[in-house]
């Protein structure tokens, strides 16, 4: 079988139509409604034809799952007053003073926030203040955080998330970026990649959140006179080196893929973190935008 040309239009015409809604085929996936449409926004984005949808109705969409306190008192009360990932998660406001009827996630928030990012909306009209402060709760005494508060797994999935939200707003009172410089480097492995958790083996997604996050929180510099050990006490050159063995067992997957192996969803996006990762350091030390 020779291989296919890239579809541009077909995945233009499929982003399009899922920039805000879903057919039926993702019903299972409703919850991350934001999160699939930051998918398909982004996609429009990197193939630049966001002139296809209208930036207007798609923010007013994207805001309008952001859960805000009932009063200002309301803000330390320990619930998460970020972004809901779908209609099926938003409860009326009356009820958000109920921590089961507040499901804001830091992942939704994430992607939310992205989506305005990515369409040019001015994020200084975003309600920003209930949302650090009740991020800032989110961080556990580790420095890694909880994605929503009523509890579920702490990864470095959500620190960078938070970071990442931090960045996009521009203001970092919603973390403790040491606590959370910490806890990324109990995470480097012995081969020098990130695992999810400290302990764990390393993972392509979690490299990227690490070195991602650690990027956006200024504690690797661009700066090529710098020695990136001393300024964030990881293994610079181990994290190279997982990076380029990530990298060229992949390159081997592909050639036998070609052969009637086909590559995996989780090969094809350990690939992609694992490009993202490369992006950021060579970014890092050649004083580049990261793509």
């Amino acid at each position: 079988m020779g291989k296919r040309d890239f579809e541009r239009l077909h995945h233009v015409a499929f982003f399009e139509a899922m920039a805000t809604e879903l057919p039926d085929e993702y019903a299972s996936q409703e919850v991350n409604h934001l999160t699939l449409s930051y998918f398909a926004v982004g996609g429009l984005s990197l193939l630049r034809e966001l002139d296809r949808i209208n930036k207007d109705e798609i923010a007013k969409w994207v805001l309008s799952f952001q859960v805000h306190p009932a009063a200002n008192d309301d803000i330390g009360s320990g619930l998460f007053y970020g972004f809901c990932g779908s209609r099926s998660t938003q409860f009326p406001l009356p009820n958000v003073k109920d921590p089961c009827h507040n499901v804001s996630h830091l992942a939704s928030t994430y992607s939310a926030l992205a989506i305005l990012k990515i369409i040019g909306y001015d994020l200084a009209n975003i309600d920003c203040k209930a949302l650090l402060l009740s991020l800032k709760m989110l961080q556990q005494p580790d420095g890694s955080f909880m994605p929503t508060h009523i509890g579920a797994e702490t990864d470095l999935r959500f620190v960078y998330c938070a970071a990442a939200i931090c960045s996009m707003l521009d203001d970092w009172t919603g973390m403790d970026k040491l606590k959370a410089k910490e806890y990324i480097l109990n995470c480097q492995s012995y081969d020098g990649g990130f695992g999810m958790v400290p302990g764990s083996e390393s993972h392509g997604g979690g490299t990227f959140c690490a070195v991602a996050a650690l990027h956006l929180m200024g504690f690797i510099q661009v700066d090529l006179a710098s020695d990136l050990r001393d300024s964030t006490s990881i293994d610079t050159c181990m994290l190279l080196e997982w990076c380029l063995q990530v990298k060229l067992i992949l390159n081997h997957v592909s050639a036998i893929s070609h052969r009637g192996c086909l590559l995996t969803d989780k090969s094809l996006m350990e690939g992609f973190k694992g490009e993202g990762t490369s992006s950021v350091i060579h970014a890092m030390l050649f004083g580049l935008e990261a793509s």
